[in-house]
């Protein structure tokens, strides 16, 4: 029997979410310095929005807003990925590394879009 997921951070979802920031982090300190302030931000900020956006509707304790807020969250993913897009392309990041956030993308894609297919299956 699965364990009754107690707060959050029982979500693996979220686990995942939360290994995607400190890679993100990592790859976006090699863009050009006047990127910082623009691209590098708005990267930051999508990766961010992922685990923060899966914690507060897991908080909320209601299903629809749950999953109002997973919907968020795998916007934010949707968007963290064209951006990361537009830095290769850009040639800000390598092809290995593009793969590399590709691969922990479709880590956090995958057991969401399952979250939301059960969540809207019971709702």
């Amino acid at each position: 029997m699965a364990e009754k997921v107690q707060d959050y951070r029982d979500l693996k979802v979220w686990q995942r979410a939360m290994e995607l920031v400190p890679l993100t982090y990592h790859l976006v300190r090699s863009l050009p310095r006047h990127e910082q302030f623009s691209l590098a931000d708005q990267i930051r900020r999508s990766a961010v929005s992922v685990p923060a956006n899966i914690a507060e509707g897991q908080a909320r304790k209601h299903t629809r807003e749950f999953l109002q807020h997973l919907s968020i969250a795998r916007g934010s993913l949707a968007e963290l990925h064209t951006l990361m897009l537009v830095a290769e392309r850009l040639q800000y990041l390598t092809h290995e590394e593009l793969t590399t956030i590709e691969q922990a993308i479709i880590d956090v894609r995958m057991p969401l879009s399952g979250l939301i297919n059960r969540l809207q299956e019971s709702a």
